[in-house]
């Protein structure tokens, strides 16, 4: 059996190939079965966000292209799915809208000018480098506020009059990128619905009322204007409301004709996967997309050139302070290397087709955003002074980006061990690859079984491995 190891470690390991083991007697075996077939891959990334590129634009050439080449190049993380916002986000600068005059129901003045500094040459950087090329989800966090009812960038509900011209400003936006060289792969119809606390931009809908928008109003439209191909992710927040949401939306054949899948978001525990949650979705409509849409270590300003924090208990997140009484214990203190690892392992075990992280470039700060509402990136920069910092969180989300690729397809993986988690996928290319992650303090001997064929390698504590079988 050929098989290359590479591990990222809390003792110093960033995607080191690893050519020796230290090995004993009783290894944990994971089983892998090939023939034992799940989801295909649609694939991972991170997020193309106003503040990641407005900083990118803070930097020297030569550090903007090393990160850009760091996330997209076949040497780096090689994302394949992408995510960025229509319109203004918490994570952008200041509040703005595509449509800017009040009562344009046929959008004539319809302009995306607030990109063009910032996010599209982002993108089409990142376009230039990746060699297999990415898909782009794009979602709104609003629609522009004088459709709503409060007349607001942050909450209120889109109002009956304008269905017909929402569903027309996601027509323009994705014509109007379409001109700069962007083809948007899908769309989210609101990001997350329930709302924020109205915090930041936000529009509300009820499952049936955001079934109603794309079964009457977004489906056709698109569907008219030649948008036929574009995926269409409902719902887009966390996944304790699944069940609610997936019920409503593939009630029928009516309601589900233009959905293509549901997306989703991690905030609603620091620890739990909601596996539960997740197979529900799968088992209303197998055939759909399952896609984790946003996640990020949130309440957090990030710990500079530290890789240590990232691997120990300390961080907190939103719910710490904020959750409600009966759900505080979904929200204890984590280690950012553990949620990471241990969520996106989780989610491939559980029917989830693609994994997106959210910014994937912040400030020292955790910033910039208009909101001040900070949060932890996996390249940290300090544009003063000209600095990059990749944190162990860009090496994980590099286990699974650069290494399981689209069209892949989630195989049988079985681990002895109550404590190690690991999950398989078999590449179009034929090679199969296994992450392992280790959360214990031992290192730890494993032994690889596949198709009658074994071979013995070790962990290291405080580990992710990624494990290339060839054929």
């Amino acid at each position: 059996m050929e098989m290359e190891v590479y591990e990222t470690s809390a003792n110093g390991n960033s995607l080191k190939k690893m050519d020796s083991f230290s090995l004993n007697e009783n290894p944990l075996i994971i089983t892998l079965n090939p023939n034992e077939k799940f989801q295909t891959i649609t694939g991972f990334g991170g997020s193309f966000t106003e503040s990641s590129a407005s900083l990118l634009n803070r930097l020297s050439k030569a550090n903007r292209k090393k990160i850009l080449e760091a996330y997209f190049s076949e040497e780096g993380a090689n994302y394949s799915l992408t995510r960025t916002h229509i319109a203004s986000c918490d994570f952008s600068l200041s509040n703005y809208t595509y449509a800017k005059v009040e009562n344009d129901l046929q959008l004539e003045h319809f302009t995306i000018e607030d990109d063009k500094e910032d996010i599209i040459p982002m993108i089409l950087d990142a376009k230039a480098i990746s060699k297999q090329g990415f898909n782009i989800i794009a979602s709104p966090w609003t629609c522009p506020p004088w459709m709503k009812d409060n007349k607001k960038y942050i909450g209120g509900k889109l109002l009956p009059q304008f269905n017909d011209t929402f569903a027309l400003y996601f027509s323009k936006y994705l014509e109007a990128y379409k001109k700069e060289g962007i083809n948007i792969w899908g769309v989210t119809v609101i990001n997350e619905p329930h709302g924020n606390g109205n915090n930041w931009e936000s529009t509300l809908f009820s499952p049936a009322e955001m079934t109603q928008f794309v079964e009457n109003h977004l489906g056709p439209k698109l569907e008219n204007d030649g948008w036929g191909d574009l995926k269409i992710l409902g719902y887009d927040q966390n996944r304790a409301g699944i069940q609610e949401w997936v019920d409503v939306m593939y009630k029928d054949e009516k309601s589900s004709k233009y959905y293509d899948g549901l997306a989703i978001h991690w905030y609603e525990s620091t620890y739990e996967v909601f596996p539960e949650a997740l197979q529900y979705a799968h088992q209303k409509a197998p055939n759909k997309y399952l896609i984790q849409t946003e996640a990020c270590v949130d309440s957090e300003i990030p710990h500079w050139k530290d890789d240590e924090w990232y691997w120990k208990k300390e961080a907190t997140d939103w719910g710490w302070d904020w959750a409600s009484e009966k759900d505080k214990y979904l929200h204890p203190k984590y280690a950012p290397v553990n949620r990471y690892a241990v969520d996106i392992i989780g989610c491939l075990n559980n029917w989830v087709d693609g994994w997106v992280d959210w910014n994937m470039v912040l400030d020292t700060h955790g910033g910039p955003n208009w909101f001040k509402n900070w949060c932890v990136a996996p390249v940290i920069v300090d544009p003063e002074k000209d600095e990059v910092y990749f944190t162990p969180l860009y090496y994980v989300m590099s286990h699974f980006s650069k290494f399981i690729r689209p069209g892949a397809v989630k195989i049988g993986c079985s681990i002895n061990d109550k404590d190690i988690i690991a999950t398989a996928v078999k590449n179009p290319d034929g090679t199969i690859a296994v992450v392992i992650f280790n959360p214990t303090d031992k290192n730890q001997t494993l032994e690889i079984s596949i198709n009658n064929s074994k071979k013995n390698i070790s962990i290291s504590a405080k580990a992710i491995q990624t494990v290339v079988i060839k054929s």
